[in-house]
């Protein structure tokens, strides 16, 4: 059980470290956030469920994963609402910047 734990957990890492690293490099909003938001959902769910598995079933087992079911229902709304932002604000694909219109 305790390597099953560590392997979720470090695997949750993993995805999270290539998240940030994609945050870094990364030119624009719009690139960032799909790549954050796509590598934050996996991360989460690996590092709760190595989490949950150190538990096991007992109450913190289903608070984890009232916590898991919330980072995939609100990930992507706030993703969206990141971008849609971004763009309402004058910023376009690929352009990093305002346009001068």
């Amino acid at each position: 059980m305790n390597w099953l734990t560590v392997a979720l957990i470090v695997l949750g890492l993993f995805f999270l470290v290539v998240g940030s690293i994609g945050m870094l490099r990364l030119p624009d909003v719009f690139t960032r956030s799909h790549a954050l938001s796509l590598t934050d959902s996996l991360g989460g769910l690996f590092v709760l469920g190595g989490l949950a598995v150190h538990h096991g079933f007992s109450a913190s087992f289903f608070k984890i994963l009232l916590v898991l079911g919330l980072v995939y229902l609100l990930n992507p709304v706030v993703a969206h609402a990141t971008i849609r932002a971004a763009y309402r604000a004058g910023l376009r694909p690929g352009k990093g910047e305002q346009d001068d219109l």
